[in-house]
Formats: C-alpha cells, structure tokens, sequence
C-alpha cells in the first residue's frame, strides 16, 4: 500500500497518555472508524519485543478499515508487525538507509523543516513529507516551530504531497488554508478529546474543506 495524497487527509498520530483507561486499540478503532485515513504508531518509552506486539495489534485495525498504516522511528518494528511503512525524523535513521531496508514498495515518510530537508529527502526515496511544528505543541515542547511561508515554499518545492503536523486542532488548522499541503496530522486534537468520534468527524470536514482550497 502507497501513500497517494487522498489517503493523507486526516493523518492520527497516537499517544497513550490519553486514554483514560481505554486500551489504545479501543481508541484507535473509534478514530478509523470515524474518519481518520491515515495512521502512524508512535511510541517513545517501550521495548522492542512489547512494541512489536502492540504495533501487530493495530496493524490489525488498519487493515480492518483499509488505512495506511506507519510506525515512527523504528525499522524493526514496522518490518516485524508487517505495517505499510516507516515514518523518521531528521535525527533518525537517514531516509536512503531506511528505504534500502524497507524496499520499493513500502510508505517512505521523513519529517522535514526546510526547503533544503525536504528535497534531500524526496530525492532519498520518500512517498511524503510531514512538515512542522506549525503551531506550539504540548506533546513536542523542543520542536522548532516552522512557519506558513516555509510550509508553502515546501509544497511547492517536492513533487511528493505533504502534510502538516504539530498543535495542530480544529480552531487553528484552517490557518494553513492556501499552503498547498495534502491534508494535517494531529496527536492530541484527537487523542485528547472526550468524544474521539465527534473530534474526528470535525477535523475531518475542516481537512477538506483545507485542501479542497487548493484547488
């Protein structure tokens, strides 16, 4: 399964220290079932073998509503769970070396702030590019912030599609209204709400009308 741009448009990244008292796949399961098209696992504080079964665990939901489906930073993870692909940053692994290990076929993601960044990383075999932080975020609080101009100047910069992340939630995303980018990111804008399915469906309705704006 490849990242086209439609499947970009409502991009969940998860964390588990919202859940209260849920299971992440319970949640997870509510976000694809109301809208979100696109899915990374990212998990900071696990041991491989834990996060290996966690990751085939939601792998199994992805498959369920037929969204790609991508783990954050680790290769060994995304190859064991068999996930769509591998989501890095820029000081993971370099994106030629992970598009070696994952082959042709598997979603390329790399996590870009300039201009430079992002062509650096479409040449080395990225499907997409994910671009902030757009706005002050709790979950990155050492993250540069980028701003719209860079944003837009990255759109137009790769062939590839692009999708913003970072404090990204349904009161600010429209801001990036114009930018050229194929859809947001969000962690807490859902994770965090009361009503995942509510928050999503609003995100959802805003995303598009965002991208429908570049057109």
């Amino acid at each position: 399964m490849k990242a086209d741009k439609s499947s970009l448009l409502l991009y969940a990244v998860t964390d588990r220290s919202w859940l209260h008292g849920r299971s992440l796949a319970d949640v997870v399961e509510e976000a694809l079932k109301s809208g979100v098209t696109f899915l990374q696992l990212r998990e900071k504080d696990i041991d491989t073998p834990s996060f290996i079964e966690l990751a085939k665990e939601i792998k199994a939901i992805a498959d369920k509503y037929n969204v790609p489906y991508v783990i954050n930073d680790n290769v060994e993870v995304a190859m064991a769970c068999g996930a769509h692909g591998v989501h890095v940053g820029q000081k993971d692994m370099k994106a030629m070396d992970v598009r070696k290990i994952i082959g042709p076929d598997k979603i390329l993601g790399v996590s870009a702030q300039t201009v430079e960044q992002a062509l650096e990383a479409e040449k080395n075999g990225a499907d997409y590019i994910g671009v902030g932080t757009m706005f002050p975020t709790s979950t990155k609080l050492d993250a540069e912030a980028v701003s719209f101009e860079t944003l837009k100047n990255i759109c137009a910069a790769v062939s590839i599609p692009v999708v913003a992340i970072g404090g990204i939630n349904k009161d600010n995303a429209i801001k990036l209204s114009g930018s050229g980018i194929a859809g947001i990111a969000v962690v807490s804008a859902i994770f965090a709400q009361d009503d995942i399915a509510a928050a999503v469906k609003d995100l959802r309705q805003i995303a598009q009308k965002l991208v429908g704006h570049e057109h």
